[in-house]
């Protein structure tokens, strides 16, 4: 392992009173395991990974004063107290008048894009939507556009703000279809582009548009700290702010967030939505008694309530927001000073790896970074997970598979889980992995489901 002119990070601002052991299974039940799993890494049990990076949603640790607030969860079945205390956190930190709690933040889009009764021939515009985000959009008939700027499909460019939305290309979009546009979901951090960041001038200038337009304006503001956080170190004007000054600024531009509170929320279930227009409010409040239950607990216990008040206070802290990110990046240098090919510069909850400079070998029809998602696991017992064409890739009219820019395997860090010892133990596999990259063999996929295909597909070595 090559440390030279590599920092360590800044220590996390806190100490581990708890632990929770794991296994390493042997290379031979890893092989069988991948086999039983149909070689796709959500099947594998978690009693046979040593370290887990599918992803950082839902895994984070919980502290011991969200572990104290469970004690203090009101189980009312309706507005039960522990909402309240949640309503009060979200308008402190985010400033919307109405707060609708989820069970995660896939719900959170279910119900927006139905209350906002999205068609065929109807579009919503992101930099990038996730998975979830965009089966919700195309599960209605209308079509997901993603605008992102060029920059972000250069793996190597190293610019500040590489999930900045391309604002003349929604305005031009706009121009042209603005009936038809029913809403802008602006992903902070952008996930599918590797966590990358976005600016203020950017959320600022897109709302901007979205009102010029009258086109209503959200957030996903899963990662919003770690964006603000990026925020602070990068654009001028913001080194001596806050980070919750600096999230409420975001915030103020918008007209709502949909967040999944499993992410910056440090919680293992829960969403939400926060937004100002009444009537939206409560369209999305009548159609949620049928699948959430009653719009002051949607679908969480009391505890979760409690829990996620307390986690979204706890992720303001600029210490925790240093450690976190440093953290990410010091496997992130490790990894470049092996070699290994990589996203840069790197995001805010994981290091993506480029797939197809990884295995330049295996054409796209064997999806390579799945191969190396499957080659990871057997070669270490680390789990991750492929971003790029077995989520994106779509058949067109003559069944020709058409394939994205970007073929990604991330390594999603959870939140307050793991140390610099397990970064040192990924770094190290994976590099030793990619001296071996010629020995990866292609997949084939034998059941491929009709949506969101990588939950549930399946595929067997290319022989």
């Amino acid at each position: 392992m090559i440390f030279e002119g590599i920092e360590f990070p800044t220590p996390p601002p806190y100490k581990i009173k708890m632990i929770e052991y794991t296994n390493l299974p042997s290379l031979e039940e890893r092989r069988q395991v991948l086999r039983e799993a149909g070689y796709n890494v959500f099947n594998i049990p978690s009693e046979k990974i040593y370290i887990d990076l599918l992803t950082d949603s839902g895994t984070s640790a919980m502290s011991d004063l969200q572990w104290s607030a469970l004690m203090r969860g009101d189980e009312a079945y309706a507005s039960a107290k522990s909402f309240f205390h949640l309503k009060d956190a979200i308008q402190e930190i985010m400033g919307f008048n109405y707060v609708i709690p989820t069970h995660q933040g896939r719900a959170a889009e279910y119900l927006m894009f139905r209350a906002l009764d999205l068609k065929p021939n109807e579009y919503a515009l992101s930099n990038q939507f996730f998975d979830t985000t965009r089966a919700n959009v195309e599960v209605l008939g209308a079509t997901a556009v993603d605008l992102v700027n060029e920059d972000a499909y250069d793996v190597t460019k190293e610019v500040p703000f590489k999930g900045n939305i391309d604002l003349q290309k929604v305005e031009a979009f706009l121009s042209e279809h603005h009936e038809r546009v029913k809403i802008i979901v602006l992903t902070i951090t952008n996930n599918s582009g590797g966590g990358q960041p976005v600016s203020m001038e950017n959320i600022r200038k897109l709302g901007e548009l979205a009102h010029e337009f009258k086109v209503p304006y959200f957030l996903d503001a899963a990662r919003f700290a770690e964006n603000a956080y990026f925020i602070k170190m990068r654009e001028n004007g913001y080194q001596d702010k806050t980070i919750k000054e600096i999230a409420r600024e975001m915030f103020s531009y918008a007209d709502g967030v949909l967040v999944s509170a499993k992410k910056d929320g440090l919680v293992n279930i829960g969403g939400f939505i926060a937004l100002n227009d009444k009537d939206l409010y409560w369209k999305i409040r009548q159609l949620m008694v049928v699948t959430e239950g009653f719009p002051t607990y949607g679908g969480l216990a009391g505890r979760d309530l409690e829990a996620l008040a307390q986690g979204l206070k706890e992720v303001l802290d600029e210490r925790y927001l240093q450690s976190r990110v440093e953290q990410v990046a010091f496997l992130g240098k490790l990894l470049d000073k092996n070699g290994v090919p990589l996203l840069k510069p790197f995001g805010g909850h994981g290091i993506y790896l480029d797939g197809l400079r990884f295995v330049p070998h295996i054409p796209r029809e064997q999806w390579p970074s799945q191969a190396v998602v499957c080659a990871i696991y057997e070669h270490s017992a680390i789990r991750t997970v492929e971003i790029g064409s077995l989520i994106f890739a779509k058949k067109d009219a003559n069944g020709v598979w058409q394939w994205p820019k970007l073929d990604f395997i991330r390594l999603a860090i959870p939140r307050r889980v793991y140390t610099l010892d397990h970064m040192l133990y990924i770094a190290q596999s994976i590099s030793d992995l990619y001296k071996q990259r010629e020995n990866i063999k292609g997949l084939r996929m034998t059941f491929e489901p009709p949506v969101l295909r990588h939950f549930n597909a399946l595929f067997e070595p290319v022989t």
